[in-house]
């Protein structure tokens, strides 16, 4: 698909180029953010981008959003934030899901949209508040009040209905999980698998988790978030400004006593996993001629992308490593010609393990149909700004955030490319290949 776009880009010479992003503060959930919904953190991002950059509202064309935990009566949360918003009725919106990847995926939708000329503004991203995930009845509740819900019952279908719900054990509401459908095996314990298959020990997941505070604490400090995180004010009149879930003090040592979290005997704790977290964010792509004539500066654009899927019963989480080589073999890249990689830290096991990967003869072979490695990621590279362990992870959000701060990286460095890569759940992977413009 990357390929295609890129042609079609270069013939007909539009070339889509991300101007701005702007994203909540990322928070743990059932904390500052429990009263907003996942339209609610869509509408705080998409105001504050649109704040910022002073894009006229009769300019955009499109919203694409990305979401995971989608409100059951408003599922396209896209549409809800142009209606919340009220801009112009007349923009089309539509939301996507692909789990972790959703807000990647909503860019590079809207990305391929302008490319092939479609659209000349579009605003793209992705919001999940799991403080709001709604709570699943049982199909067997469902399914017998469905009948006095949408009819009009007699006393008698009453006892009816009652006799159809014992033993009550079996209409209790269901605790929501993070496991995958097809195996019922929760993400952290697929995690654990990989860690434990990889050989990834506990020591170099707490180190690797420990660096992801210290550079987003580092990366706060400094102010390089500054123009990135837009302050949300809460139902309750309180004023989040910055990420809440850093902690700058963290270290290994600090980390090394947690208790495992998925398996007793296991390596993944509280303190090397994302924490479910609350939070949206928000970009702002359009044609180059469009920026010129908005005034507005391009940050940077897409080089190509790559979705993937691998067996959810084989490693869960390993897509990246076979996502990552194949946006690099469409941009006509090697890994050592990249500047930048961020890499989507669901777990510090899974970003060690996919490391491990894409540095290895043996998977080149059996996996990616190559007699060599991809290479070997220089740490100074990789997620020099933390990432999710330690900033958080809204499972919609997470794509457009990182984004944003590669795109923003770019411009304020001078470097020339980012390679971003997202584990998803299903089994699936996505990357893309950003360039400055």
């Amino acid at each position: 698909m990357a390929k295609k776009t890129a042609a079609k880009a270069a013939s007909n010479g539009r070339r889509a180029v991300i101007v701005a992003g702007r994203r909540t503060p990322f928070v743990r959930a059932f904390r500052e953010f429990t009263r907003i919904d996942s339209i609610g953190l869509g509408v705080a991002a998409t105001r504050a981008l649109i704040e910022a950059t002073g894009v006229p509202r009769d300019a955009i064309d499109s919203v694409v959003w990305g979401g995971v935990i989608l409100p059951g009566m408003s599922p396209n949360v896209a549409r809800e934030i142009v209606l919340d918003l009220r801009l112009p009725p007349s923009i089309e919106a539509m939301t996507v899901t692909r789990a972790c990847a959703s807000g990647l995926q909503a860019i590079t939708l809207a990305a391929a949209a302008i490319e092939r000329g479609e659209a000349d503004v579009v605003i793209a991203g992705g919001s999940d508040s799991t403080s709001n995930a709604e709570i699943k009845l049982p199909q067997k509740l469902v399914h017998a009040l469905a009948p006095l819900a949408l009819g009009k019952p007699k006393p008698a279908d009453y006892l009816a209905v009652l006799s159809q719900l014992m033993p009550l054990s079996e209409i209790l509401p269901e605790r929501p999980r993070i496991a995958e459908r097809t195996t019922g095996e929760l993400m952290g314990e697929s995690a654990e698998r990989m860690a434990r298959r990889n050989a990834i020990s506990r020591e170099a997941q707490d180190r690797f988790a420990a660096l992801s505070h210290q550079r987003a604490a580092a990366a706060i400090a400094s102010g390089r978030f500054d123009d990135e995180v837009a302050p949300v004010e809460t139902p309750e009149g309180k004023l989040v400004s910055a990420d809440t879930l850093v902690r700058a003090d963290t270290t290994a040592e600090k980390l090394a006593p947690l208790r495992p979290v998925f398996a007793k005997d296991g390596t993944l704790t509280a303190g090397n996993s994302s924490p479910l977290t609350d939070g949206g964010a928000a970009v702002l792509l359009m044609t180059e001629e469009k920026a010129a004539e908005l005034g507005l500066t391009p940050l940077a654009a897409f080089k190509s992308w790559s979705y993937v899927g691998v067996d959810p019963a084989d490693q869960l989480l390993m897509g990246p490593a076979l996502a990552m080589p194949q946006a690099l073999e469409r941009a006509g890249m090697q890994l050592e010609d990249v500047d930048l990689v961020d890499l989507h830290e669901a777990f510090a096991a899974q970003v060690l393990a996919v490391l491990s990967m894409l540095a290895s003869d043996a998977f080149a072979r059996e996996r990616l149909g190559r007699q060599q490695a991809v290479g070997t990621i220089d740490p100074a590279k990789l997620n020099v700004h933390g990432g999710s362990v330690a900033l958080g992870h809204p499972f919609g959000a997470t794509g457009a955030r990182m984004v944003t701060t590669m795109a923003n990286e770019l411009h304020a460095s001078g470097k020339k490319t980012a390679l971003l890569g997202i584990c998803a759940a299903g089994g699936l992977g996505a990357a893309a290949v950003l360039e400055r413009v």
